[in-house]
């Protein structure tokens, strides 16, 4: 038997984006975002209220950062989550969190966030509050890559959303391959 829930936005896992963008001022700015994903190759889609300071930066610098939040910042990522840009000014700050100008959009990077998605704007509608964004580059610390040059997941320890339990997951295992496992039905 199953229980139904009524349309609720529940998948699993569901990433936890800190998208960085500069302020009017220049000073950098981030918010936790949990529902969003890659929607084409070279694109992202985040759901993103036009309240937010995020959203104001956005349309205004036409350029954000899309980070992946870990295990050792879930203070600090839950911290930008919970505190307004619109009210806190240096809640970076207060988080613990130092930025470095991106090379390719005009928008921060999180230094202590080792993987990063540098984005220019697409779109954005304040009805649907849908943020799409171009993908320009990818950027990953050393630290998180694997002997091929790969981001290494394990190294990374990316977190995940669970909205139905209002809680902060951690990635589990590696159990397959992709492209290769299903290969032994055909």
């Amino acid at each position: 038997m199953r229980k139904n829930f009524g349309p609720k936005p529940v998948t699993y896992p569901q990433p936890v984006f800190i998208i960085g963008t500069y302020n009017e001022d220049g000073t950098p700015n981030a918010m936790n975002a949990a529902w969003g994903g890659i929607s084409e190759e070279r694109e992202i889609t985040i759901c993103v209220d036009a309240e937010h300071k995020t959203a104001k930066n956005v349309v205004e610098r036409k350029a954000f950062t899309v980070s992946m939040a870990t295990e050792d910042y879930v203070v600090a990522c839950d911290y930008i989550g919970i505190a307004s840009g619109n009210k806190v000014a240096d809640k970076l700050e207060r988080a613990g969190f130092h930025t470095t100008k991106s090379d390719f959009v005009d928008a921060p990077l999180i230094d202590e966030l080792p993987l990063a998605l540098e984005c220019r704007l697409i779109s954005y509608d304040t009805d649907s509050c849908r943020l799409v964004g171009e993908i320009v580059n990818v950027c990953a610390d050393e630290s998180v890559l694997n002997g091929q040059g790969n981001v290494d997941p394990a190294k990374l320890r990316p977190i995940t959303f669970d909205s139905m339990n209002h809680t902060y997951l951690a990635l589990g295992r590696q159990v397959g391959h992709a492209f290769r496992d299903g290969a032994a039905l055909l």
